[in-house]
């Protein structure tokens, strides 16, 4: 027979006995009963027949629905909550228990629990430790744009502390707009209520967007992978930060095979068309100086555009016998700036052309510091406008391209090729990657002519 009483005079409220083993059983309050995960009623096993020790459990359970509901009721904000259950996870650990909520614990193993109760009987025992040590402090009902904001200003500082401010913002600025993307189709959903039927029904949101069964695709595999990948970092990182790093994540391994990408892939300018049409005497004349070097410097390069916009003065080095850049991460704390691979980082030697404008502006280029799209937005915007774009698939990046094509075209060693691109070599690496003198000399090899006074 069960008893399931509310006056505190009672001291077996809230036991329920089946046979002989007790249980916890307690109803929420009616103004709490939908927004409390358990339900309208929490039961939960003792895990004894000792009416002696179901009473000091269920003391401690009383007391820890006590708070709970009385902080639920007060409308304990988002940041205190989490807070409050952070600590808690740190001070259960100081007792030499993992933290487990209250739920996982009711089936914990009778001796795990009973070490647990032992190790806070103590009158003496502060309420927040005793609530630490029996799993009373429940995570956070975080919704997906409260688990954004501790992921924008809790998790990621130190991931991009060494990329600029422009890098930061643009880094940001997709991952916000994943976010805001699937609150547009899903909804500002609970975190924890997230299963794996909704992230399915996520995916297959993109599903029809791509690989819709009648019409055309509206969007590649690219930007569904990029949204869906961003959703599945934010719930890994999330949870892990809660230190629920066990936490199944109904993101993980959803994604979309794209089989036409090599197809997608930026076209190259022929060396006819650059040196025909683009290094035409006044072809860039309707550029400024800024861009038009940078431009110029790229096509002899073959540097992306974000390492020749963000050069300074300290990496152009114009005294040496052999004039050379660095491209390389900039470590300073009050202008930080990464590149975009470690392989990137080379030393490349200047000559022709890009020597000239590199001379122009021994300094670098502040138009353009930190504004590298803005630079690739104003070049191809000039070639459409003055039919400088070989096809619908060549962009200012596309040069880089043809840089690569015109060592190929030469026989230029292939090691010497990855090692001027900023791409990684297939083998364990020796010294610093061949001496100026021999990148110098494919530098040479393909650079193009033209005439100076297009500067």
């Amino acid at each position: 027979m069960g008893r399931h009483r509310k006056s505190k005079h009672d001291l077996d409220r809230y036991l329920l006995c089946v046979g002989g083993n007790y249980y916890y059983r307690r109803r929420v309050p009616t103004e709490l009963a939908d927004i409390d995960e358990r339900g309208h009623t929490v039961k939960i096993s003792l895990k004894t027949t000792d009416l002696a020790r179901a009473r000091t459990i269920r003391d401690l359970y009383e007391k820890a629905d006590d708070d709970r509901w009385a902080s639920m009721l007060c409308g304990e904000d988002q940041e205190a909550a989490k807070n409050r259950y952070l600590t808690a996870i740190k001070r259960a650990k100081a007792m030499g228990f993992s933290y487990q909520p209250s739920a996982d614990l009711a089936n914990a193993p009778l001796v795990a629990l009973l070490e647990r109760v032992e190790a806070i009987l103590s009158p003496s025992t502060p309420k927040p430790v005793v609530e630490a040590v029996m799993g009373t402090v429940s995570a956070p009902a975080a919704t997906v744009s409260d688990a954004f904001k501790v992921y924008e200003e809790e998790i990621t500082p130190h991931q991009i502390s060494g990329k600029s401010a422009g890098q930061r913002a643009k880094w940001l600025s997709v991952k916000k707009g994943s976010k805001d993307h699937f609150i547009s189709v899903m909804g500002d959903m609970a975190m924890d209520e997230i299963t794996r039927d909704d992230a399915r029904r996520y995916y297959n949101h993109w599903l029809e967007r791509i690989a819709p069964k009648e019409g055309r695709p509206t969007h590649t595999p690219d930007i569904g992978n990029r949204r869906l990948g961003d959703m599945r970092v934010l719930y890994r990182e999330y949870y892990s930060h809660m230190k629920q790093e066990d936490r199944v994540n109904p993101f993980e391994g959803l994604r979309f095979k794209d089989k036409a990408k090599r197809r997608r892939k930026r076209h190259p300018f022929t060396t006819e068309w650059i040196t025909d049409k683009i290094l035409k005497p006044g072809a860039l004349a309707g550029l400024n100086d800024e861009a038009r070097a940078i431009l110029l410097i790229m096509m002899n390069v073959g540097a992306r555009p974000s390492e020749i916009c963000n050069l300074t003065a300290d990496r152009i080095q114009l005294q040496s016998n052999i004039p050379y850049i660095k491209i390389e991460p900039d470590d300073d704390p009050e202008d930080p700036r990464e590149v975009k691979t470690e392989t990137s980082i080379r030393v490349v030697p200047v000559t022709g052309i890009a020597l000239e404008a590199l001379r122009r502006f021994p300094k670098g280029f502040p138009r353009y510091r930190d504004k590298e799209g803005n630079f690739s937005a104003a070049i191809n915007k000039y070639m459409v406008e003055n039919h400088l774009r070989q096809s619908v698939k060549t962009t200012v990046y596309s040069f880089r391209h043809s840089f690569e094509d015109r060592m190929k075209n030469v026989k230029v060693d292939d090691e010497v090729r990855r090692i001027l691109m900023g791409h990684a070599i297939d083998r364990p690496e020796y010294g610093e990657g061949g001496s100026l003198a021999l990148k110098l000399e494919a530098m040479a090899a393909v650079a193009l002519p033209c005439d100076p006074s297009i500067l």
